[in-house]
């Protein structure tokens, strides 16, 4: 009989994380790895040594990516810096450097902090028992709408190492504050868990990786009691599955539109067009998704008056008409009704009123419903215009759409306009 791998620790924890192989670990390194800006990859010899008996130290870079792929210390997943359990010291330095390098580079040279502020979390990161308290989560809250701030104008792939970092900030602290200090801290933690995941999957790391902040999420959304935030993360899975799993996004939202945990009226109304789209997408009758869509936008009406959107506001506080228009025309073209989804789109976009990555995503789906309307060339210019607005910020969802389309631009390969969308995106960097 074959024995367990020496480090059981190690094989337990990928396989509570969806990493059933060691090739999977090996992929969701790299991932971690491009998102912290750290260097290079592991290959699964690499990984083999990690679950051995007593698997060595890893240096700098190593601890920092497992501590972010893990969330937990690298001593829980069985590895063992020194014969007695205690960390060296001067790891112990090397990860203060980094603490504090993460405080300077994210928040220090961010509006966000006074110098009070930035001196309480530097202490609480050393003494979090003692210095944890409501203010400093409301600094945290803070650090992360700013990091969306950034995602909004530079794109996920420059936001994502500051999202992982705050993140690990926030477990950390979590683990000494005092009760109720440690519950507001995984409040906010559960925010910033799903948007890192959300990060993630636009930046285009493969879907585990997504799913683990996911999880990450949900949990910390229960063991707090929020049930609005734990269907709004189901809002987000859903959003996040691919359309070749069409059943498990209308599970998925349905649950979030229908449970038990009452969403806020402009998160329920986007969690209802969601379940539009699926019910599209798995076949069901226009009619049917048509008076879906007519109860998300009863909801919409419930609502007060919209708010500006952040991550630690109340959920979808900018959900609009204008938004929830513009997904009715995805679900139309879904549907089978591409004329109508060009007629939506062309007359929401022409409105002005959504952010660079909003305006993308949504002409980008415009360009697919050109095409399946039987416009190749008038498809082909919008694909172009989307591309222009997402490629320099690595918007990885509108990328994807506009692939969609120049598949479905295949046969009409010759014409000038298509050619050059399709050469546009082959010369995307992968």
């Amino acid at each position: 009989m074959s024995q367990i791998p020496g480090n059981p620790a190690f094989r337990t924890a990928r396989l509570e994380r969806g990493w059933h192989s060691q090739a999977d670990v090996a992929d969701a390194y790299a991932a971690h790895a491009a998102a912290l800006d750290e260097p290079g990859s592991i290959d699964v010899r690499q990984v083999r040594r990690w679950e051995s008996a007593k698997p060595g130290w890893p240096n700098t870079s190593a601890r920092r990516v497992l501590t972010a792929m893990f969330g937990m210390p690298l001593e829980q997943l069985g590895f063992r810096p020194h014969p007695t359990g205690a960390k060296p010291a001067e790891t112990m330095t090397e990860d203060w450097v980094r603490r504090r390098s993460f405080l300077q580079g994210v928040l220090g040279a961010a509006p966000l902090l006074n110098q009070a502020g930035r001196d309480r979390l530097a202490a609480s990161l050393r003494h979090a028992r003692r210095y944890a308290d409501h203010a400093l989560v409301g600094h945290l809250a803070t650090a992360l709408d700013e990091v969306a701030r950034t995602d909004g104008s530079t794109g996920p792939r420059q936001a994502l190492p500051a999202a992982v970092e705050l993140l690990a900030v926030i477990e950390q602290l979590a683990r000494e504050a005092p009760e109720p200090i440690r519950r507001e801290l995984l409040g906010v933690g559960a925010r910033a868990a799903e948007f890192t995941a959300w990060l993630h999957r636009d930046s285009g790391a493969p879907p585990h990786v997504a799913g683990f902040f996911h999880d990450r999420a949900v949990e910390w959304a229960t063991v707090t009691g929020d049930g609005p935030m734990h269907a709004y993360i189901l809002l987000r899975k859903a959003q996040a599955t691919d359309r070749d799993d069409p059943v498990r996004m209308l599970d998925l939202a349905r649950t979030a539109a229908h449970s038990p945990w009452r969403l806020p009226p402009r998160a329920r109304a986007e969690a209802l067009q969601q379940e539009a789209r699926a019910l599209a997408l798995t076949g069901a009758a226009p009619d049917t998704v048509a008076r879906t869509l007519d109860e998300a936008h009863h909801a919409l009406g419930e609502a007060g008056p919209a708010a500006p959107a952040s991550c630690t506001g109340p959920l979808c506080a900018g959900y609009t008409v204008e938004r929830l228009m513009a997904q009715s025309a995805i679900s139309h073209r879904e549907a089978g009704q591409p004329a109508r989804a060009v007629a939506l789109l062309q007359e929401h976009l022409a409105h002005g009123v959504f952010a660079p990555r909003d305006q993308a995503f949504f002409t980008a789906h415009l360009s697919g419903a050109l095409a399946a309307a039987g416009e190749p060339d008038h498809a082909a210019a919008t694909g172009l215009a989307s591309l222009r607005l997402a490629a320099g910020p690595g918007y990885g969802q509108a990328i994807g759409e506009l692939r969609r389309t120049a598949a479905q631009l295949r046969p009409h390969a010759r014409r000038p306009a298509v050619r050059e969308l399709r050469q546009a995106l082959t010369a995307l960097p992968i």
